[in-house]
């Protein structure tokens, strides 16, 4: 068992003598690379050299149990840690995706339903917004177009880590899974006669790109600037601030309006820009090597929903794994984590079931 694992020990130590090299050092990209994937392994291999000495640790009190009935206690022990190193060393080398660290862009979009649906779109963020201050994330809302009744027809918010984290402890490896159609069950604030009412919101999340991943040739891309709408204020209306970025090569469409100067739309534009040419350069190679990620929706269909919101039975459910809480109160306040976690553990489940 876990023979190949002796490959990542040597790998491992392959990096180390890099990383101990000052040379390396003069490269700050390839060390950070280097420094990355020695990180990433030394769980792997702290691991399993402890479950090759539990391993050797029950032999060795099992001898001493043949002669010595006290020593029976301990084998039982040895054996039961033995069994959880086993189960963790089996999870670490579930394959990990490679977003997995970085931070992410989360857009809402109003779907069926109207003015409930921008309302509920409202209600979607502010529980994003809730669950990112909960575990310590940073947001910034980088474009909104807001409805009249208050809601949001859309809204685009970057979600980052602050400062450093563990390995595939980003924030994509918690969001990736709010990808997909959001329905909500309740009686509407418009609705005079108290009937409950069936309305959706569409959430898609891509890992944030830093300019070292996507290549953008700036003879590719439309540049089109044009008057901002919203309520009104300094530089809205009044100016050609609003900025909206085509991708000539793929046809993807990024805009923002909310910032005061031209420039800086134009720099939030790039980065929504290069957000969705990176995702769509993953699916692409994914699509190739025939690898069945799970997608997101991105038509806001209520017949296509991942998760159920229904005030009236203050219940929450996730239609991929079969979550069920009543605690939606809760969860709309930011305490996602349960419902998450559920979707962690069965992707976690299907990777090792396949490996």
């Amino acid at each position: 068992m876990f023979e190949a694992v002796e490959e990542l020990v040597a790998e491992h130590a392959d990096l180390e003598k890099k990383l101990a090299d000052p040379s390396v050092h003069s490269d700050q990209a390839n060390a950070r690379k280097l420094n990355k994937r020695y990180a990433e392994l030394t769980p792997i291999v702290a691991t399993y050299r402890s479950w090759k000495q539990t391993g050797d640790d029950v032999e060795t009190a099992r001898e001493l149990a043949a002669d010595d009935p006290d020593f029976a206690a301990e084998v039982k022990d040895l054996e039961q840690r033995r069994e959880e190193l086993t189960e963790k060393l089996r999870l670490l080398l579930v394959p990990r995706d490679p977003s997995d660290d970085k931070d992410v862009i989360l857009e809402i979009k109003a779907g069926a339903g109207g003015d409930e649906s921008a309302l509920f779109a409202g209600d979607l963020l502010r529980m994003y917004l809730r669950y990112a201050e909960r575990v310590g994330w940073k947001t910034e809302i980088i474009d909104a177009t807001e409805s009249e009744l208050g809601g949001y027809k859309d809204v685009q918010v970057a979600v980052k880590t602050r400062g450093q984290t563990e390995p595939g402890q980003g924030v994509w490896a918690r969001l990736k899974y709010e990808g997909g159609v959001h329905r909500v069950q309740r009686v509407p604030a418009t609705e005079s006669q108290g009937r409950i009412h069936t309305s959706a919101a569409g959430v898609l999340v891509t890992p944030e790109a830093e300019e070292v991943d996507v290549e953008i040739n700036p003879n590719d891309l439309r540049i089109d600037v044009y008057r901002s709408s919203g309520p009104g204020g300094q530089s809205v209306n009044t100016t050609d601030s609003a900025v909206r970025i085509t991708h000539l090569p793929t046809g993807v469409v990024a805009s923002c309006q909310n910032e005061k100067s031209q420039l800086q739309n134009k720099e939030q534009a790039l980065r929504i820009l290069r957000s969705r040419l990176l995702a769509m350069a993953q699916e692409e190679a994914e699509r190739e090597a025939a690898d069945a990620r799970r997608s997101q929706v991105r038509t806001v269909d209520r017949s296509e929903k991942i998760r159920t919101y229904n005030f009236p039975e203050n219940r929450i459910s996730d239609h991929r794994v079969g979550f069920k809480a009543y605690n939606l109160d809760q969860v709309l306040d930011g305490d996602l984590d349960a419902v998450i976690q559920a979707c962690v553990d069965a992707d976690s489940a299907a990777k090792l079931a396949a490996a």
